[in-house]
């Protein structure tokens, strides 16, 4: 999805794991002990689960372009209705998130906007990936917000936003299937057409599939980031992520 396209997405979408990204998630999960063992005693961020995030308050955040290079999680599919930006944009950035994480909803009130900018005009091309670490609520918060995404246009982002509303992240009983819909129809969406999405199989298993790749990727907290090709743990300031989008872009020539 570019946003601001008027289409609506393909209803069914297939995502496989390829090969390669089991050799990436190895480096992926090598390089996070490695930093985590260096952090050594230094004050940690926390993650979404309430415990210390991998990368140390006091160590950098963003790995070295030596480090393994982890674009190849980039999906860059023009029919992926979870993506905004340029599918050819120079910089990627994928997000692995949860809608009851809030640290989660931090990054999206503070510097998801920043990043929008960024592919706005054409430099940043970002894609979500849903993690569900907090259970079955968060589960269909995902279903919901790609149900809301297959309507095209600004559906998704409108619909994140919501989820995310003030900064703050909500609560199982604010995720029920009744109240999910609720908010596809106060946003104007097609609330039949989301309803039929937000319950379809297909929905189901590309929530799923995407929950796996960060598993996969040995993600096991939220927020966490790969920005042009290098892997960003936790929510870190606005400043950590504008500084690696410019070095990824000036490495782009």
């Amino acid at each position: 999805m570019t946003r601001g396209s008027a289409t609506r997405a393909p209803r069914r979408q297939t995502w496989l794991v390829p090969a390669v990204v089991i050799t990436v998630a190895v480096l992926l999960i090598g390089t996070v002990l490695i930093i985590n063992r260096g952090a050594g005693s230094a004050g940690s961020t926390e993650s979404a689960t309430g415990t210390p995030a991998v990368i140390s308050g006091q160590e950098p955040t963003v790995y070295d372009p030596t480090e393994p290079d982890f674009t190849v999680v980039e999906t860059r599919d023009e029919a992926d209705p979870l993506a905004v930006g340029p599918v050819d944009a120079p910089v990627g950035l994928v997000i692995f998130s949860d809608y009851q994480c809030p640290y989660c909803a931090k990054w999206s009130a503070e510097t998801l906007p920043l990043m929008l900018e960024h592919a706005e005009a054409g430099d940043l091309r970002i894609e979500w990936r849903d993690l569900n670490l907090f259970g079955p609520a968060s589960e269909r918060a995902s279903r919901a917000a790609y149900a809301a995404a297959l309507q095209g246009g600004d559906a998704y982002l409108d619909y994140h936003h919501a989820l995310f509303k003030d900064g703050t992240s909500r609560s199982d009983n604010e995720l029920d299937d009744d109240q999910l819909i609720a908010l596809a129809h106060t946003l104007g969406l097609d609330t039949e057409a989301f309803t039929a999405d937000f319950t379809s199989p297909e929905t189901a298993g590309t929530v799923a599939a995407h929950a796996q790749l960060g598993i996969t990727l040995g993600v096991y907290s939220t927020p966490a980031f790969i920005l042009g090709g290098q892997p960003i743990m936790g929510a870190q300031p606005s400043e950590v992520f504008v500084d690696a989008f410019e070095t990824a872009l000036a490495t782009q020539g």
